[in-house]
């Protein structure tokens, strides 16, 4: 019965975006949350935990001011989500980091609104769509404001053995110098096996490839690959761990990752 209005409602939330929030700038994959969506959301009523964990190994020595250089950054965010209904979850994100010199400092925070559609009988597809707003210190995000479109496509094998999660984002920038670039483009996929009851297994992706229609050259755009596990044992725990390897001169090296949750 809610297929109809819902698909309605996120196209009309889509280009509603896509008209206040263009143009914006280009900035980076986000160092606080990396995570590649998927196509569920939180029952009615239900509320969550979840803490975002991940550390700069070895990443960039130097920085553009007023922004702080990556390396030996560690990034420690809170996030609380919230079902509303059956197909939208709220969530706000509260941002932390340490710095190499030792200090701890706030980061900024963000609100998001995630849409999903039902999913249909028999089908191995799942469609959604995540619209964000953030605000960010100058020395974590120059442009302080900035607001992401995250389309969520999912695919899930016959038997469930193979799931495969894509996130088109559009990021942009509200504010500060680069509010009049084109917006960004930041790929995320991930492709996982399934341990029916116990885990998952498999590669993670994301990329900054720079404004739509001048992407940055080849070598200064950010692209990632992490080698990840998900533990699926307990329904009410989410873990997700995993290792980074940048591929470009324009990423950070190594980066390791946690998502640790509660329902």
């Amino acid at each position: 019965m809610l297929r109809f209005p819902v698909s309605r409602f996120a196209a009309r939330l889509i280009l509603a975006a896509a008209a206040v929030l263009a143009p914006g700038a280009a900035r980076a994959v986000d160092p606080f949350e990396i995570q590649v969506y998927d196509g569920a959301v939180n029952a009615p009523g239900q509320v969550g935990i979840e803490t975002h964990i991940n550390s700069v190994i070895a990443g960039h020595s130097e920085a553009v001011a007023p922004e702080l250089p990556s390396q030996h950054q560690s990034h420690f965010t809170a996030e609380f989500p919230i079902g509303i209904t059956s197909w939208w979850e709220g969530g706000v994100y509260l941002q932390t980091a340490l710095l190499a010199d030792g200090s701890f400092r706030y980061a900024g925070n963000k609100l998001r609104s995630k849409f999903v559609l039902p999913a249909r009988d028999a089908s191995p597809f799942r469609w959604g769509v995540n619209l964000e707003v953030s605000r960010l210190p100058e020395e974590f995000d120059r442009d302080r404001w900035g607001a992401e479109i995250r389309p969520i496509a999912t695919w899930t094998s016959t038997g469930g053995r193979v799931f495969v999660s894509v996130n088109p984002i559009v990021d942009l920038s509200l504010a500060g110098p680069g509010r009049g670039d084109a917006p960004a483009f930041e790929p995320a996929v991930n492709v996982l096996y399934v341990v029916d009851g116990l885990a998952s297994f498999g590669l993670e992706y994301y990329a900054d490839l720079g404004p739509i229609g001048s992407f940055t050259a080849a070598s200064a755009q950010e692209h990632y690959l992490y080698e990840v596990v998900n533990l699926l044992k307990w329904k009410r725990l989410e873990l997700n761990a995993g290792v980074g390897e940048g591929l470009t001169d324009g990423s950070n090296r190594f980066v390791a990752k946690m998502i640790v949750g509660f329902r």
